[in-house]
């Protein structure tokens, strides 16, 4: 039997702890909006990047404030097969992606859902500007997937993919 000693076992437990509170922590949606609607001119991030335990890629973000919601009636149909890693995802196939939202894998599950979208007026934005930077993902290039961010601008986003912002 090894022997690892107390200091070993603390380790080996608070490391335990580190995982599972990261894990938990990524499983968990980014916003509450079932509980109480969006008040407007209440401040709202979109973020992506961030993924990592130890060594974390960057994280990039866009910040507003909301200027009106919406609950809606939409079709979640399936979700497009893009077929490659979404690593290797162009501005076309995030741009797919996101109009196809909300979206199921299975036939079975295809069916009509309520939604609550909210405009966002745009103050500020954190973007890559290569791919050494980061990934392509919705954020690139000082744009919202295809839209240019600017300063003022609303932009009409799924609330799923927002957070509020902290204090």
């Amino acid at each position: 039997m090894l022997a690892i000693g107390r200091f070993g076992r603390c380790l080996f437990f608070l490391c335990g702890q580190v995982l599972a509170t990261s894990a938990s922590a990524d499983e968990a949606p980014a916003a509450s909006w079932a509980s109480a609607d969006p008040r407007l001119g209440e401040c709202v991030m979109f973020r992506e990047g961030g993924v990592g335990l130890v060594f974390k890629s960057p994280t990039f973000w866009l910040k507003g404030s909301v200027a009106g919601f919406s609950r809606e009636r939409r079709l979640a149909g399936r979700c497009p097969k893009i077929g490659k890693p979404v690593q290797s995802y162009t501005r076309d196939d995030w741009v797919r992606v996101a109009s196809s939202s909300p979206c199921v894998h299975r036939d079975a599950d295809v069916r009509e859902v309520t939604v609550l979208r909210i405009r966002v007026a745009v103050e500020e934005w954190e973007t890559p500007w290569s791919d050494m930077h980061g990934t392509a993902g919705w954020l690139f290039r000082g744009q919202f997937l295809d839209k240019p961010l600017v300063k003022g601008e609303q932009i009409d986003f799924d609330a799923s993919w927002l957070e509020r912002c902290e204090l």
